[in-house]
C-alpha cells in the first residue's frame, strides 16, 4: 500500500483518481508549518506540492518519500540538490496548463494596449461624451512579439499571435530552428540584437542564474518606448527596481506581471502603485477548467510513477 500525502487542496476530481485504487491510501492536509510537516512527511512515498518551500530539512525528515508531484511547472520551491541526492523523482503538471497562462497573457496584453480600465471607468462615471478626450490606444495587428522562452506554453502562445496576425519572434537558445518555424515564428540567436524592434516581450523562461534579471535598467533602455513586457513565468526575471524606473522614465509604455521577486509583494513595492502596471497575483492558471486539469494530472504523475509509466515529459531531469 502507497501512502500519499497531498499537501494542500487540490480538485476534487484528483482525489477521484486515488479513491479509485485500492492499492494507494492517502491524507489531505492543509497545516504547512514546518514541525507539523516533519513529524507527517516520514510516513508517506509520494506528496503534491504546491507553492511552499520544501527544503532540505523537510526533504530529510521524509524517510519514504520516492516522488514529489508539483502542482504547476515551476519548482523553484524544492531543493533539487537534496532531492538528487535522495534519488526522488520531480513530476511537474506539464500538461494542464499551457493554454490558461498563454490566454492570461492575451488578457493582460489587451488591457495594456485597449485601455479597458480607462474605458470602463469614464462610461461608469458618466463621462461618455468626454471619450475624445482619452489616449488613443494600439492594435495588435502587425505587431512584432518576442517569446522568451519557447516550452509548452511559448508553443501555445505563438498559435494565438499568428490568429492575430502579429509577427512572432523566438528567443530560446534550447530549442531547434524548425521546430520554431513550423509554427510561425522567427528565432534570434541575440537578445539584445532584436530587443529594440519588438513592439511586445512575453516572458515564459525558468528563473536562473542565466535569467535572473535579465531584464533590467540597460535592457529597458534598448527597448522601444511603446513597447509593453509580460511576465507570466518566474519573479526575478525581470528587475522590479529597474521596470519601476523604465517605466517612471518613459523608457517603456507598460508592463503586465503575474509574478513577482517576493510573493506576495512588500506593501512599499511601488510597481503597486504605477498606473502603467497591469498587476495579478500569480494566478494566470485560476481557470476552473485548469485547476481541474491540474488536480487530475498531479495525482495521475504518482499514479503513473508507481505504476511505472510516467512519462518522461513530466520528469524534472536533475
Amino acid at each position: 500500500m502507497k501512502k500519499i500525502l497531498i499537501i494542500e487542496e487540490i480538485h476534487k476530481s484528483g482525489i477521484e483518481l486515488l479513491k479509485k485504487r485500492d492499492d494507494f491510501s492517502y491524507e489531505f492536509i492543509e497545516n504547512i508549518e514546518k514541525k507539523f510537516l516533519k513529524s507527517k512527511l516520514k510516513e508517506f512515498d509520494a506528496i503534491t506540492l504546491k507553492v511552499f518551500k520544501f527544503d532540505s530539512e523537510l526533504i530529510d525528515s521524509a524517510k519514504n518519500l520516492k516522488i514529489i508531484s508539483r502542482h504547476g511547472v515551476g519548482y523553484d520551491n524544492v531543493d533539487l540538490e537534496k532531492i538528487k541526492e535522495k534519488n526522488i523523482t520531480l513530476a511537474i503538471t506539464s500538461r494542464a496548463n499551457a493554454v490558461t497562462v498563454a490566454e492570461h497573457v492575451f488578457f493582460m496584453l489587451l488591457n495594456l494596449s485597449k485601455g479597458s480600465n480607462m474605458y470602463d471607468k469614464l462610461v461608469k462615471e458618466g463621462n461618455f461624451p468626454k471619450k475624445h478626450s482619452l489616449n488613443l490606444t494600439k492594435e495588435l495587428w502587425q505587431k512584432k512579439i518576442l517569446i522568451v522562452g519557447f516550452g509548452r506554453i511559448g508553443t501555445n502562445l505563438i498559435k494565438k499571435c499568428k490568429g492575430f496576425e502579429m509577427h512572432v519572434y523566438v528567443y530560446d537558445p534550447y530549442v531547434d530552428k524548425k521546430k520554431i518555424e513550423q509554427l510561425g515564428g522567427k528565432k534570434i540567436e541575440n537578445l539584445e540584437d532584436v530587443i529594440k524592434e519588438m513592439d511586445y516581450v512575453s516572458i515564459h523562461s525558468s528563473l536562473t542564474n542565466e535569467t535572473k534579471n535579465i531584464f533590467n535598467l540597460e535592457m529597458f533602455k534598448k527597448m522601444k518606448k511603446s513597447s509593453i513586457i509580460i511576465n507570466t513565468s518566474r519573479g526575478g526575471i525581470i528587475n522590479e527596481t529597474d521596470l519601476n524606473e523604465a517605466l517612471n522614465k518613459n523608457l517603456i509604455f507598460g508592463a503586465g506581471l503575474d509574478v513577482f521577486e517576493k510573493e506576495p509583494p512588500d506593501k512599499n513595492n511601488p510597481l503597486l502603485k504605477n498606473e502603467k502596471v497591469f498587476l495579478s497575483p500569480h494566478a494566470s492558471t485560476f481557470t476552473e477548467e485548469c485547476i481541474e486539469r491540474m488536480g487530475i494530472e498531479v495525482v495521475q504523475n504518482i499514479i503513473d510513477f508507481f505504476d511505472v509509466k510516467l512519462e518522461k515529459s513530466r520528469i524534472v531531469k536533475l
